[in-house]
């Protein structure tokens, strides 16, 4: 009679536990830093000001490197499911799966092709469609969240399933009730302003750091502090 390898069931939740904690890390910034981008090119879009332009780019670059990284940690998780994770993956596929799917079919592609003209488009494309790309882009990223925080939220809370003892399975029996759940609900939303505090803290954080070591003064000073302590938009840029 063979034995269980313990060892093999450690070593895939040590794996697949590096692999989400790294993920994590890039992921409420990404929400975050895409909201503020997309404000403050808004703000450029408004004024015409160069200094807001200037802004969003800067701001523009850090969430190329942040989304980067963050979607290849996304990958190998999508694979770890059905490699470190295979027999819960074939037991709940039906519902788990679903979310999952329509993440990377809808969000995932939604949030890829528009961040090609946001980054790489500034003078290929007019004002307007410009800034409405990078506002898809941040929409993307938080359709992406959501989609993922329902599939995180049906394990906590697993609404609108029953187990099918002929299968020995679990099935989708509603599927409105699995995205609306209190837990999906309420993950969602706690996620997504939790994430705009911390693309705030980052923002002011590294205003701080230029600050603190002399560079970049009249950029963090006049400019990004501003952004959180000014006027909103308006057409004068105080400090």
């Amino acid at each position: 009679m063979e034995t269980l390898d313990l060892s093999v069931i450690d070593w895939s939740r040590a794996q697949f536990a590096v692999t989400a904690l790294s993920h994590w890390v890039f992921v409420p910034l990404t929400l975050g830093l895409g909201f503020i981008m997309a404000i403050m090119e808004t703000c450029y879009y408004r004024t015409g000001k160069a200094e807001w332009k200037k802004m969003a780019q800067f701001w523009m670059r850090l969430f190329a490197i942040n989304f980067a990284l963050g979607v290849a940690g996304g990958l190998i998780l999508e694979f770890q499911f059905g490699t470190n994770w295979s027999n819960y993956s074939w037991l709940v596929g039906d519902i788990f799966g679903a979310p999952l799917a329509i993440e990377g079919i809808m969000a995932f592609f939604l949030e890829s092709t528009f961040f090609v003209i946001m980054f790489f488009g500034w003078n290929k494309v007019g004002k307007g469609f410009h800034l409405t790309a990078t506002w898809m882009v941040w929409f993307g990223t938080t359709l992406s969240a959501l989609w993922i925080l329902v599939a995180n939220a049906w394990m906590q809370y697993p609404a609108g399933t029953s187990f099918n003892v002929d299968t020995v399975r679990s099935e989708m029996t509603d599927f409105w009730a699995v995205i609306f759940s209190p837990m999906a609900i309420s993950k969602f939303f706690h996620t997504v302003t939790s994430s705009w505090i911390i693309g705030s803290a980052f923002v002011i954080g590294i205003s701080s750091w230029y600050l603190l070591k002399k560079r970049n003064v009249e950029f963090a000073h006049k400019y990004s502090l501003n952004f959180w302590f000014g006027r909103y938009c308006s057409g004068n840029v105080y400090w």
